[in-house]
């Protein structure tokens, strides 16, 4: 399993400048995160794996909103029964990190991105850090830059 050391080395080895926040307790939800960072709970990102037609797609959305499968049906033009949340050890085995506490980048195998346009309200935003227990701090534009996301409305 991949750790935030393995983060760390990503963001050098790109050349980024997003900073990664240690040691702020346990963070394994969105509300945690923003209560132990002291920030809206809309700045903090998820990563969520999903299968959509049976291909991994990585899906960043902000706070605590839900991501409601209707849209993504519609842009894959495939049946709400043909997307499906990836199970914890799906997550683990393809982005290397453990459900709560996966990046927005830097995974094992590298997927598609689907980004909420939502979060781009945001300049600075806070996602998974590679642990439950660590927080990548970056802006919006690094993470487009990172992720080549295919900016969608979700919400």
């Amino acid at each position: 399993m991949f750790t935030p050391e393995d983060l760390a080395a990503t963001l050098r080895q790109r050349g980024l400048t997003a900073e990664l926040i240690t040691d702020i307790g346990e963070t394994p939800t969105v509300p945690a995160a923003a209560a132990a960072l002291g920030v809206a709970t809309d700045q903090i990102i998820k990563t969520l794996l999903f299968f959509i037609a049976g291909e991994p797609y990585a899906v960043i959305t902000n706070g605590t909103a839900p991501v409601p499968v209707r849209p993504l049906a519609d842009l894959f033009k495939v049946g709400k029964r043909q997307i499906k949340l990836a199970k914890a050890d799906e997550v683990v085995a393809i982005t290397g990190y453990p459900a709560g506490g996966v990046p927005p980048f830097g995974h094992r195998t590298p997927v598609p991105v689907l980004l909420d346009r939502a979060v781009l309200a945001w300049e600075v935003i806070y996602g998974g850090g590679g642990d439950d227990r660590t927080m990548m701090k970056l802006t919006t534009a690094e993470l487009l830059a990172a992720t080549a996301a295919q900016v969608v409305d979700l919400t």
